[in-house]
């Protein structure tokens, strides 16, 4: 085992674990005992509505759903807690901007800019609101080892766009993007800048202010936390000029049948009964990571990604894609076998993988594949996933000759 892994030993703080060779990281983590433990007593004994009783264990309810915001805040940088709003998860945030923001400042010759290796969550909400207002999507190329080339978008970029968005870690290849340089360039023409880190907040440090980005969304349950809960960060003078996303209770100032004024932000885009337990879980999840550091965490996945990049890429007939360095994914194809055959003999002997397009078929078209196959790792992952994969995957090339 790494010096890494032993350092680390956190697999018995995930009761979901076990023998069990979890590679799927990437779609949700785990969780541990601490996570499981705190939406217990907040669906327990400590239950109870948010902003809206008068008695003492709402009070206390309000006084930790507002604390987790102000965690948050904490944990990517932020300015201020009123920059932080609570959505179902980064897919809601993304489409709350491109609706709130992009739906009313754009029109009809503005342009967006995607990059090829976008998680479909990252696009469609594009494509619909610039169906809407009559704007266009460009698309920035990749480089030859699957990073977002900002080269080229350096060379595209125009001052028709109004806005740029594209994934801090991709979900297939793992690779990392400069997200500073990649606002730098955006800033430039004077257009926005979103940053999809679903996958590099569970594995990286983060600063938005450091970044220079203007939006930034994340899922808890890649956290490490629940699921339902996510955050979109944005600036302040931003959400203080963006329209409601929905309307219900909490979000309002005053109601009257002839004209409602809305809440200051973020309260203005959380209608209804929040995820209560949720955001609970979300400060438990952030509470646990940094316990341990992303720096740490970033350095063991690190190690696991090359472990098993070394590995598999001596085995015959096997293709790794995705650049040396990636961030806690690692995606591949063995030559003349589907990968949902290959996620199935390897579930036989233990190994959980995702095969498929993974809410990525345009970076599949642009890799020449249907599908893929994807191990990724989290902080309890060892040295024993990475060998019962490798051997999965032998198994794999006896089966199919």
């Amino acid at each position: 085992m790494t010096d890494l892994a032993q350092g680390l030993r956190l697999r018995d703080d995930f009761p979901g674990v076990g023998d069990w060779h979890y590679l799927d990281s990437a779609a949700t983590a785990q969780k541990p005992t601490a996570v499981i433990d705190a939406i217990a007593r907040a669906y327990g004994p400590d239950y109870a509505t948010v902003h809206r009783g008068v008695y003492e264990r709402s009070a206390n309810m309000t006084l930790a759903y507002e604390a987790a915001r102000r965690k948050v805040a904490g944990f990517i940088g932020a300015q201020s807690d009123s920059e932080i709003v609570y959505v179902r998860g980064a897919t809601e945030g993304i489409n709350l901007v491109a609706q709130c923001w992009a739906g009313t400042q754009l029109k009809a010759g503005d342009r967006i800019l995607l990059s090829t290796l976008e998680h479909h969550s990252n696009i469609v909400p594009w494509q619909i609101v610039a169906e809407k207002v009559g704007a266009q999507i460009d698309v920035v190329p990749l480089t030859q080892d699957g990073r977002i080339d900002l080269d080229a978008m350096r060379a595209m970029i125009t001052p028709q766009h109004r806005m740029v968005a594209l994934a801090h870690v991709s979900n297939v290849l793992g690779s990392v993007l400069d997200c500073r340089r990649a606002a730098d360039i955006a800033h430039m023409v004077g257009a926005k800048i979103l940053i999809d880190g679903c996958q590099a907040v569970p594995r990286l440090a983060v600063d938005v202010q450091a970044l220079d980005c203007d939006f930034y969304v994340f899922s808890a349950h890649k956290l490490y936390g629940p699921t339902g809960i996510g955050v979109l960060w944005g600036r302040k003078e931003l959400l203080d000029a963006m329209p409601p996303y929905q309307g219900g209770g909490s979000m309002i100032d005053k109601v009257t049948f002839e004209k409602t004024t809305y809440a200051p932000a973020p309260t203005r885009f959380e209608a209804g009964t929040p995820h209560i337990v949720g955001v609970v879980g979300l400060s438990a999840a952030i509470d646990y990571v940094q316990g341990i550091g992303l720096d740490t965490i970033h350095a063991h996945e690190c190690a696991m990604v090359a472990k098993a990049r070394t590995a598999i890429s001596q085995i015959n007939s096997v293709r790794v894609f995705g650049p040396e360095d990636s961030a806690g994914i690692l995606s591949f194809e063995v030559e003349g076998v589907h990968p949902h055959d290959v996620g199935t003999i390897l579930d036989e002997t233990g190994v959980a993988i995702r095969a498929g397009h993974h809410c990525a078929q345009p970076l599949m078209r642009h890799l020449g594949v249907e599908a893929t196959a994807r191990a990724s790792f989290g902080i309890y992952s060892d040295d024993s996933d990475v060998d019962a994969l490798v051997k999965g995957i032998e198994r794999v090339r006896k089966i199919f000759g």
